[in-house]
């Protein structure tokens, strides 16, 4: 679905290859960031996703929960407060185990889940922080309750 997000380029005149030549680029840079092997790398973690940023974008702590999106640059983390370094070992996974290996269910889990979270809210404005708001948001509140 990421092509929704790359559409309206070519739409308001940047050549297409331009925007698939970007894509590319960007999903090589990611490649190599899915490591343990590498450390801290300095002052280049103020403006690049390191391997440092992105293991905390895959991890299930509570303190790394929506964090760290960058592709390339960890500047818009930065700027739109989804920046969090790592302090403490990162665990993997899910926050919820889905009990399964079946690929369909792999790969739509989430959008199911969001499925029937549109369905808890009774107001507008709270169906929309189901689809707008933060995905963490109802780990947190489970987290609270002690349902967790």
């Amino acid at each position: 679905m990421s092509w929704i997000f790359w559409l309206w380029m070519p739409l308001v005149g940047f050549p297409p290859l331009m925007v698939l030549t970007m894509q590319a680029i960007s999903l090589l840079y990611q490649f190599w960031i899915h490591t343990e092997l590498v450390g801290r790398m300095g002052p280049l973690e103020m403006a690049l996703n390191t391997p440092s940023h992105h293991r905390v974008h895959h991890g299930t702590n509570q303190r790394y929960l929506d964090r760290n999106h960058a592709g390339i640059l960890i500047v818009w983390d930065r700027m739109f407060g989804t920046f969090e370094p790592e302090q403490e070992q990162v665990v993997y996974g899910l926050t919820r185990n889905i009990n399964s290996y079946n690929p369909l269910r792999i790969a739509f889990h989430e959008w199911i889940d969001i499925w029937r979270d549109l369905h808890e809210p009774t107001t507008f404005r709270g169906k929309m922080a189901v689809i707008f708001g933060r995905p963490g948001r109802k780990v947190e509140r489970a987290a609270h309750a002690g349902q967790l």
